[in-house]
């Protein structure tokens, strides 16, 4: 009998992680999708680059302002009820988004879809993490940051099935939204309570329990979308077509989907912190190696390792959350990981950008190759003060 209970109980935990699973899936579709979409039609209103950009930013401004309220907006109304909330008012704002069509109203629903997407994202991986059975929870994350990566790249692919004008685009993202909170209310009676009134653990009390692991966030969060937004820069300095380094781009996003299942499964057998310095040492070589290889065949298998191996650092992060924190302390800490993934954003892609002003295109991976190089010696300093 005990074991037909343990087997039931896998299986309900299964069947929860699932349900999440597909939750931020579709989550991570409608993101993907909003982001191109606001642009090219801002670019058809003949808005400028630098207002493009600054509306953009606006998304992560709302993650990092809103991610030090998430662990009390779980304690006063419930992790579910919140998620579930955020949902609805999430397909709300990007209705409000296609109804204005006004680059300066986008300015203020941008940020707000910042606010209201971050709890249902982080919550989302609060359950993920909280679900997966210590024993396996390398693979599981790696199969959770697969599919999240899948999603972001399968949102702009939406957008060549219903184009980029009038209402079609924007009614797949709120559909897409709601669906999400629909796949959330199915399994929200199965999901672990993480939102203890007790232990009350706030995202600033949590950084220095876990600094380095936030360290580790932001020079993942900056090294990618350094990479995204600046390595066709770099590319043109070789005189290398956009078409090429669009493909580039594309092996790099596939490395990142195809391997964090094998890296999760790494970090099951070994342990996630010695496969984070791992993957924070081969990024730190592809640095060294992008400028001998990038007009030669072997920069595919490089920049397809390179997008692995900087996504793995976040992956591998995320793990060792799990494996040190439960309760409050793991809400509070995965919102940290958000607001540090904002800091990241919006902090390093400028840093980057000025360091090629100053030297040229060797500013992108002496930058990037510095940030990593730094958290691999820190990361050693600490294991031998430990």
């Amino acid at each position: 009998m005990a074991l037909a209970k343990s087997e039931t109980d896998e299986t309900v935990q299964w069947a929860a992680i699932t349900g999440v699973i597909a939750t931020v899936s579709v989550f991570a579709i409608a993101q993907g999708l909003s982001y191109p979409l606001l642009s090219f039609i801002l670019q058809r209103q003949g808005v400028s680059p630098a207002v493009i950009g600054l509306s953009a930013a606006m998304t992560p401004v709302g993650f990092i302002l809103s991610s030090p309220l998430i662990p009390g907006l779980a304690r006063r109304f419930g992790a579910g009820r919140t998620a579930l909330i955020c949902a609805g008012l999430s397909a709300l704002v990007l209705a409000l988004i296609g109804w204005t069509q006004d680059v300066y109203l986008w300015f203020p629903l941008r940020f707000l879809v910042g606010v209201v997407t971050n709890p249902l994202y982080v919550l989302s991986e609060i359950w993920v993490i909280a679900l997966a059975p210590p024993s396996r929870r390398g693979r599981v994350m790696g199969i959770y940051s697969t599919i999240i990566s899948a999603g972001f790249a399968a949102g702009p692919i939406c957008l060549l099935a219903v184009g980029t004008e009038g209402w079609p685009p924007f009614l797949v993202g709120i559909f897409a939204f709601l669906f999400c909170g629909a796949c959330l209310a199915v399994v929200v009676k199965r999901l672990p309570r993480v939102d203890e009134a007790g232990e009350k653990v706030s995202v600033l009390g949590f950084m220095p329990l876990a600094w380095l692991l936030l360290s580790a966030v932001v020079a993942a969060a900056g090294f990618e979308q350094s990479v995204l937004a600046l390595l066709p820069v770099y590319g043109t300095h070789f005189d290398i077509p956009e078409t090429r380094m669009s493909a580039l781009l594309s092996t790099m996003i596939a490395g990142n989907i195809a391997m964090q299942v094998p890296l999760g499964l790494l970090a099951e057998r070994l342990t996630a912190r010695l496969v984070r310095f791992g993957c924070v040492s081969v990024t730190v070589l592809g640095c060294a190696l992008l400028p001998a290889l990038i007009e030669t065949p072997l920069i595919w298998p490089c920049v397809f390792i390179w997008g692995a191996v900087s996504y793995g650092i976040y992956t591998m992060s995320i793990i060792e959350l799990g494996e040190r924190f439960t309760g409050s302390a793991l809400v509070a800490g995965n919102a940290a990981f958000s607001l540090m993934w904002g800091v990241g954003g919006i902090l390093v892609p400028p840093l980057t950008g000025g360091v090629m002003d100053l030297i040229g295109a060797a500013g992108l991976p002496v930058t990037l190759g510095a940030i990593c190089a730094a958290l691999a010696v820190v990361t050693v300093s600490r294991r031998r003060v430990m």
